[in-house]
This record gives structure tokens, sequence and C-alpha cells, in this order.
């Protein structure tokens, strides 16, 4: 019987990764929901607030394994990471940026629960 290998993020499936700790977020009770997370839209071109009531856990998730490893990423590259094709209706798409209050307000909860630490350069 072979022993067992350790994991990385790496190793995991970035879907199973995202979904196993957005739950453990959740469970642990140390990230407290702002209150307009049932309201907010994620960007400017998104028309309507998420579905998933636990869209916030997710995101939460998601850029603490792009920090991880990446690295060096602020709001800025978090707007670009997440946004997507702007719809204009008859005039030609065009991207545009995601929330950056969304991202600024889940980095911030991140470095409360010493998952992320801001570098001394910004």
């Amino acid at each position: 019987m072979a022993a067992p290998v350790a994991k990385t993020v790496k190793d995991v499936s970035p879907h199973e990764f995202v979904k196993a700790y957005s739950s453990h977020l959740k469970r642990s009770g140390k990230m407290e929901l702002p209150e307009w997370t049932d309201i907010v839209k994620t960007g400017v071109l998104k028309e309507l607030a998420p579905y998933d009531p636990d869209w916030y856990y997710i995101r939460a998730a998601s850029m603490a394994r792009k920090i991880y490893l990446r690295g060096g990423l602020g709001v800025g590259a978090f707007r670009r990471i997440y946004g997507g094709s702007k719809r204009n209706g008859s005039r030609p798409p065009h991207f545009g940026k995601s929330s950056g209050s969304v991202a600024r307000h889940i980095l911030q909860q991140l470095q409360n629960m010493n998952i992320v630490e801001m570098e001394p350069s910004g």
C-alpha cells in the first residue's frame, strides 16, 4: 500500500478546491457578510445580482486561491480577472471590469482573517 502523498493547491482541481474552501469559510463564521450582498451587482457588465446566496464565499475562496498561486494581486487585478464582456445592445460589446468594492471588501476580510497580508509596497 502506497504512503499518502501530500497535496498542494496546484494538485487539486480548481473547482473542487474553491467549493471546499468556500464551505470552510462559511462554516468557520470568521468572515462577516456585508448587508449589501443580496442586492449588489458584481460588475458594470451585469444586470442582476448573483442568484447563488453563497456567491460571496465562493468569490472569496477563488480570490484566496489566485493570491496563493500568483501573489501580488490587488483590487485592480481582480477587477480585470473577474471582468467580462459588456453587452451594449445593438452596439458592439466591450470589456467591462468587475466591482472594485466587492474585491476590496473581500481582500480586507481575508486580511483580517490572516489569510493574506498586504505587501509593503502597496
